[in-house]
């Protein structure tokens, strides 16, 4: 097997570095759950005020929306803390964001998500449904990840005195 190139280590990012993404990533996901909100709502308004009723839906939904855009923001936020010292030096910027397959990235898939579904809900407003999709994902994930190895994880081996013993028993009888 021959190497073509040279093989090289992937850089890692420092803490001011990550400290700048995380701001930056921050931002980018508020504004995305802002702008879809908005949007959500010009269309409401525009298209529900002058109607006699205001249906229930609509408003669960755009609160539903919006505590899920709060919450995944805060969890991200809470995530990127950054800590300095008392002169006001970086120490630590916080978990990366933008790494792949971590807590992060789950939470702002469902950032995205529930922007999906908030404005293709203007179409059709049952396409809500489709949020039930993101705890389906969570119990595949669970199962996956922690409960199905668990159920499934083979007995724990005795030592050799105890197969001993055992095999010895089950020959006499």
């Amino acid at each position: 097997m021959a190497v073509t190139g040279k093989e090289t280590k992937k850089g890692t990012k420092g803490q001011k570095q990550i400290y700048e993404d995380n701001k930056k990533t921050l931002e980018f996901y508020s504004y995305m759950g802002g702008g879809a909100t908005v949007l959500y709502l010009v269309y409401t308004v525009s298209f529900w005020f002058y109607s006699t009723t205001i249906s229930w839906g609509l408003l669960f939904s755009l609160v539903f929306a919006s505590s899920v855009y709060i919450g995944c923001w805060f969890f991200l936020k809470l995530m990127a803390r950054p800590s300095f010292t008392e002169t006001g030096h970086l120490v630590d910027g916080g978990i990366d964001l933008n790494m792949e397959s971590g807590m992060a990235e789950h939470s702002k898939d469902i950032i995205i998500y529930t922007a999906f579904v908030q404005i293709t809900s203007m179409l059709w407003s049952y396409l809500w449904l489709l949020w039930l999709l993101v705890p389906g994902r969570a119990i595949y994930l669970l199962w996956v990840n922690f409960l199905g190895p668990w159920f499934f994880a083979a007995p724990p081996e005795g030592d050799q005195k105890e197969k001993r013993k055992e095999k010895r028993k089950f020959l006499r009888h």
